[in-house]
């Protein structure tokens, strides 16, 4: 009587198709995934660009005119972009977020602004 010996584990060429397989689908999911992240970062520039905004509005109802950052006391807690004020005015400004560090690599929405009309530039990133 011949007694049948079974294996188990996996060979060389099946272990090298999952690596393959994970290779494709990590090659798929990270520049998605950094994307993701990218506009997660430019949601909240948005968010603190809105907030300056309404400091700004405030300030000019109080104000002859609209101020600088430093005239608002406006502090942003956010690492991935720098608040600026230009174009100041009685009647007008232009409010500012550029990118820094890691997120200066999302190249289309760089530098993002708001003016007194709400006319928001790039239009594209706005969405």
């Amino acid at each position: 009587m011949q007694v049948k010996k079974t294996l188990s584990g996996m060979t060389l060429i099946e272990l090298m198709i999952v690596v393959a397989i994970i290779g494709i689908i990590a090659a798929i999911a990270y520049p998605n995934f950094t994307n993701y992240v990218k506009q997660g970062r430019r949601a909240d520039a948005m968010g603190e660009l809105m907030k300056l905004q309404m400091v700004q509005e405030e300030y000019r109802l109080r104000n002859a005119s609209y101020a600088s950052i430093a005239d608002l006391g406006f502090t942003s807690s956010s690492e991935f972009y720098t608040f600026s004020v230009t174009n100041i005015g009685a009647e007008t400004y232009t409010l500012t977020a550029t990118a820094t560090g890691v997120q200066t690599s999302d190249t289309d929405c760089a530098t993002m602004s708001i003016n007194q009309n709400d006319q928001k530039t790039p239009a594209a990133c706005w969405k």
